[in-house]
């Protein structure tokens, strides 16, 4: 496995170049892709450890909270070297989430509780899920840095907090990285977003960036995901704009042919090709997909790889958006 660094403060924080979306391990609860189960997702955290993958990412969101549960039983015993990710947003109602609370009292709530699922003394890396429109991000921010002064927290995150956001964030603390969605075909925060992110020393850590496991390659039609599965309410898998969107992983897929490797490697290896500073975090809930993830980081794409890709799926030329409407309107804020 191969290593980067995220963020360049204090000498930013070391992290496999492949992470690992834990989410799709949920069990049960709010956002199911696919059914999962508790002893192979565990086995798949501790053979994705053996692999040399640090780098593993959770939040309160999913389950909600089993999700961190399960992974604080995966690592226990296996926390020396890993770099533990959660995130907080929501204020809650016993398991419902009753609103976005950006407070420097809810991140407190948020952060100890996590400590405990988890079964760490230390969140290495604590993100803030989704920017409160209400709460100033400086007093947000000022809060998490009082986690990072006691312990708690060895470094700071934002998701899907717009440039503007970025810039005035950095101004009170380092943040160490960007959680956003990015893929062959998300490519929204190339130029402004990114960019302040470079300008502030801040890494990218792109989520989603199988598209949802679209990109892989193996689902051709709403037909080939079961009943309760959460893509089905996907703008970009519907039936009016899933068949132009195969026409990206079928451009990924010529790629893939010429290399003799998998779809789900060469957009990921699309990704690492943007940037040292960027490191994916594919989701996954089996060993075998998560053996395929972690080869991407020894695939190197060449100029006319990366090209072909890029004008197959230009910023701005996936069918449809990619929540819906009330998803949209808590990104990039």
């Amino acid at each position: 496995m191969k290593y980067r660094t995220l963020g360049r403060h204090d000498g930013g924080l070391k992290v496999s170049a492949i992470g690992i979306g834990c989410m799709p391990m949920i069990r049960g609860g709010n956002i199911r892709y696919g059914a999962a189960d508790d002893d192979e997702s565990i086995a798949t955290i501790h053979e994705a450890i053996d692999l040399g993958i640090t780098f593993f990412d959770t939040a309160e969101m999913y389950g909600p909270f089993s999700n961190e549960e399960l992974v604080g039983e995966a690592i226990k015993g296996k926390r020396d070297g890993l770099v533990i990710a959660t995130k907080f947003a929501m204020r809650w109602s016993g398991n419902e989430a009753v609103g976005v609370d950006g407070s420097p009292e809810n991140a407190r709530r948020a952060c100890e509780g996590s400590l405990k699922r988890l079964g760490i003394e230390t969140i290495d890396l604590f993100y803030q899920h989704r920017v409160d429109p209400d709460v100033p991000i400086e007093e947000t921010i000022g809060g998490m840095a009082e986690l990072v002064n006691e312990g708690k927290v060895r470094h700071i995150g934002l998701s899907e907090a717009a440039a503007d956001t970025v810039r005035r964030a950095a101004k009170v603390h380092p943040i160490t990285a960007l959680q956003s969605e990015y893929s062959v075909w998300e490519r929204d925060i190339e130029g402004e977003i990114l960019d302040a992110c470079r300008d502030n020393g801040i890494g990218f850590v792109p989520y989603s960036p199988l598209g949802r496991g679209f990109l892989a390659g193996g689902i051709r039609s709403l037909d080939d995901l079961a009943a309760d599965d959460w893509r089905r309410n996907d703008p970009r898998y519907q039936p009016d704009t899933l068949p132009q969107n195969l026409k990206i992983v079928d451009a990924i897929a010529e790629v893939a042919e010429r290399h003799g490797v998998s779809n789900a490697q060469v957009a990921l290896a699309w990704l690492l090709a943007q940037g040292d500073d960027v490191v994916p975090i594919p989701g996954v809930k089996r060993r075998v997909t998560m053996r395929d993830s972690a080869a991407a980081a020894d695939l190197t794409l060449d100029a006319e790889d990366v090209a072909a890709i890029a004008a197959a799926a230009p910023a701005g030329g996936t069918a449809g958006p990619r929540y819906n409407e009330a998803g949209m309107k808590r990104v990039k804020l």
